[in-house]
């Protein structure tokens, strides 16, 4: 069975994972995006932080900016993710 949470232990449970992200895993990030899907939880600067692709944490990625828009290459997967700055 599935434990039911509160939104609250949920946005708890996903700010306490997001301190240490470097340790982990895609498959993780992936079930940390479900939870935050699934409460309606918007992850806002927390989603930079990761592979919208393949979800895997970003370590020295290749970063341009251009027209400002910061453009953001994955080392694993190879994906652009593009933010606007303001």
């Amino acid at each position: 069975m599935k434990k039911k949470f509160s939104k609250t232990e949920a946005k708890e449970k996903i700010d306490s994972f997001f301190k240490d992200i470097n340790e982990k895993t895609p498959s993780e990030i992936k079930k940390i995006k479900k939870l935050a899907m699934q409460y309606n939880i918007p992850l806002k600067e927390k989603r930079k932080l990761f592979c919208k692709k393949c979800c895997s944490v970003y370590k020295s990625p290749q970063i341009r900016i251009k027209n400002k828009i910061k453009i953001v290459k994955c080392n694993s997967c190879g994906e652009f993710n593009r933010t606007k700055l303001s």
